[in-house]
Order: structure tokens, then C-alpha cells, then sequence
């Protein structure tokens, strides 16, 4: 669907002079761009370039998804943000710089996380959507609710000093599924707080992203449909692969089977059983235990240098990709206290060895970032 043209003020045409030249956009384009609408899922180090960048080029509606607030750890990347907003919610203090980049741009603030239950509210009355999201269950919500609602998803990832970029729309080409049908194994994903990303690599993805909503939006060019665009931070190099359409793909192929949103955290093995009683150990009640006892084993499961940067005294490091393998260095009848970051790897790891027959493992809640929050302030948080 074409976006709608609108009338430009001689203001917003002295504004975007530079793109008014140009024989691939011109008046007729920039209006367009004008009565064009896009959904930002994520104001994070993807969102952040490529709402600046479509705000910046006179998209005329840009609606901003996010339910997180500004952490500290965010500042690295994520240029729209001070010290001075830490705390804040993310989609406002966005909405406030995006305005005085453009004040002739319309800025929606979306205040909550997408979920099966508003996606395709939500995403519908956008014309396009720019997936800047960093987790799986989000990846294949976002990309399940274009295929159904005929839109096109604008991706990008991030990971360390690598990027990919494509655009995933079900009416031209394949879709995200086409790409990868069944979700990995959640103890081999990794994200950005797991691995690390450097503030730049984001910037470049985010931004390519943004070109690339430029070019669907008015229909000019070659997108990357079809082809996801990787990049080497390292290297400093781009390469290219095909992706064809998969006519068995359960969501946009032939005989979908997929119809409707579904339970997207269930799909990507992230949801699990309910926590039995004593699955968790708060950070008050370690300090408490390892007063009184002192005979805890403290596991820790991040990767080497996590470790260097902060650990728990005495804890043995053993990384949640090494635990199948090392587990015969532990007592099954030991009393183990696993942690990592957050939580979430020594969730993964408490669950594994409850499986192998270690009956008195229990897991940090909260990670060690809780233990630096609620018992040792003076420890480095990252």
C-alpha cells in the first residue's frame, strides 16, 4: 500500500531541501514520506538510530514500542538518552528528543511490550514495521503479525561486532520463518547483555534499517527482500546471502498453520514449568546462609570475563556451555547456589542439574546484578 500524499509547509520544504533534489525521492516522494506511518518496535541501540534517522527524514507518523525504562547500561548505545533520564520511561524521554529533532514529525509513545494480545492492534494501523527488538519471542511475534497483517518487517540483530539486516515481507518474498522455521535451543542464544555489543555496531544496523523503511515506504529501489545483508564489525566487511521463500513455511507458506498469534515465549522454550518451592534463593537469604553455614557452593555460570569483572568470593566458574561436560566436578549431594548476570543462564543451568540428580541446587534470583543491588553496593555492575 502506498502511503498517502500530503501537502508540504515552505518551511518543511526549505527543511528537506537536500532530499527534494533527489531524483529517487523529489516533492512527490517527500510527500509521501510525509503521509507514511511506521511502527518502531524497541527503542534500544537499534531503535534509537533508526527512529532519529525516519524522524529526522520527515516520516509523517512514527509510533514508538518499548515498556522498559533508562538503565545506565543503556548510555553506551543509545544516543537519545542522558544520565539525567535514568529511570525514566524509554518511549517518553524518545519522544521528547525526537520532537525537537522534527517537530513537524507525529511521535506515538507505546508504553507496553507487544504481546499476542494487542501485536496486530497495534502494528495495524502502521504502514510499515521496524523490528529493532532483541530477544527471539519478539522476533517471531513481530514477524508472525506482519505475514498475517501483509506488512513488511524491517529486521535487524546485533551481537558483539556483528549485524544482519533484512526485510521480511510475506507478499514480495520469504518471511523470518523461511529463515529459521524452529527457534534454537534457549541455552545456545546469547544476547548483548550475555555477549557484549560495541555501541557502534547498532548504530550501523539501526540506520540501515532506517533506509531501508525509506525505500518500502516509497516503493523505490531494490530492498532487501529475499536477502539479508550481514555485517563484520571486525573485518569491517559486508557480505550477502539469498534467502528463498519457503512454500512449507508454517506462517506464510502454502498451507499456513499458523493463523493466529500464539504463546511466543512457550515457542522459543523460554517459558517452562512453574519454579517448585525452593527453586530460588533471594540475595538476603545467600548473605544469610553463607553466615551461618560458610559450606555453600557458589557456581558460577557467566563466561570468563564476566568473571573478571565481578564474582561472588569463592565461586567456582563454570559457564553454562561447559556444564554438561563438568558437572562430575560437583557433589550431586553438595548444597549449590548458581548465579549469572540476571537470573536467566543459572535458571537454565538450576533446571539442567535437578535433571542429572543434584537434589540440593537452587538458583540466585535476580543474578549477581541483584546481589550488587540488595547486598554489596560497592561491587561493579555491568
Amino acid at each position: 500500500m502506498m502511503p498517502r500524499s500530503v501537502p508540504l509547509t515552505a518551511p518543511e520544504a526549505l527543511r528537506y531541501s537536500r532530499q527534494l533534489v533527489m531524483p529517487e525521492i523529489g516533492p512527490v516522494g517527500q510527500r509521501r514520506l510525509k503521509g507514511s506511518s511506521v511502527a518502531v518496535v524497541g527503542v534500544g541501540g537499534l531503535g534509537t538510530p533508526a527512529a532519529v534517522y525516519l524522524t529526522a527524514a520527515g516520516v509523517g507518523k512514527i509510533c514508538l514500542i518499548d515498556g522498559d525504562d533508562v538503565e545506565v547500561s543503556n548510555l553506551q548505545r543509545q544516543f537519545l538518552f542522558d544520565e539525567g533520564d535514568v529511570g525514566r520511561k524509554k518511549v517518553e524521554v524518545a519522544k521528547e528528543r525526537l520532537q525537537r529533532i522534527n517537530p513537524n514529525v507525529e511521535v506515538v509513545a507505546h508504553d507496553s511490550r507487544l504481546d499476542s494480545n494487542n501485536a496486530l492492534e497495534v502494528l495495524g494501523a502502521y504502514e510499515a514495521v521496524v523490528d529493532a527488538t532483541d530477544n527471539l519471542p519478539a522476533r517471531y511475534l513481530i514477524n508472525d503479525a506482519c505475514v498475517l497483517l501483509r506488512k513488511p518487517d524491517v529486521y535487524a540483530s546485533v551481537l558483539g561486532l556483528e549485524g544482519q539486516a533484512s526485510v521480511f515481507f510475506s507478499l514480495l518474498g520469504p518471511c523470518y520463518r523461511c529463515l529459521s522455521p524452529v527457534p534454537p535451543p534457549a541455552a545456545s542464544v546469547k544476547s548483548c547483555e550475555d555477549a557484549g555489543v560495541l555501541g557502534v555496531v547498532p548504530g550501523i544496523m539501526g540506520a540501515i534499517q532506517a533506509a531501508q523503511a525509506v525505500q518500502v515506504l516509497l516503493g523505490i529501489g531494490a530492498p532487501l527482500v529475499g536477502r539479508i545483508l550481514v555485517f563484520d564489525g571486525l573485518e569491517a566487511s559486508f557480505e550477502e546471502v539469498r534467502l528463498k521463500k519457503d512454500p512449507r513455511c508454517a506462517v506464510c507458506g502454502s498451507n499456513p498453520s499458523v493463523t493466529k498469534l500464539v504463546d511466543y515465549e512457550e515457542f522459543c522454550g523460554l517459558r517452562g514449568a512453574p519454579k517448585a518451592v525452593g527453586f530460588n534463593v533471594t540475595p538476603t537469604e545467600l548473605k544469610a546462609a553463607l553466615e551461618a553455614r560458610g559450606k555453600v557452593i557458589l557456581l558460577d555460570v557467566r563466561e570468563p570475563l564476566e568473571y573478571e569483572l565481578c564474582h561472588l568470593q569463592g565461586a567456582r566458574l563454570m559457564p553454562l556451555g561447559e556444564l554438561p561436560q563438568r558437572k562430575g566436578e560437583l557433589e550431586p549431594e553438595s548444597e549449590i547456589i548458581v548465579y549469572c548476570h540476571v537470573g536467566v543462564r543459572s535458571t537454565q543451568a538450576v533446571s539442567y542439574l535437578r535433571r542429572s540428580g543434584f537434589s540440593s541446587v537452587r538458583n540466585l534470583q535476580g543474578g549477581i546484578d541483584a546481589w550488587a543491588r540488595e547486598v554489596d553496593p560497592g561491587m561493579p555492575r555491568y
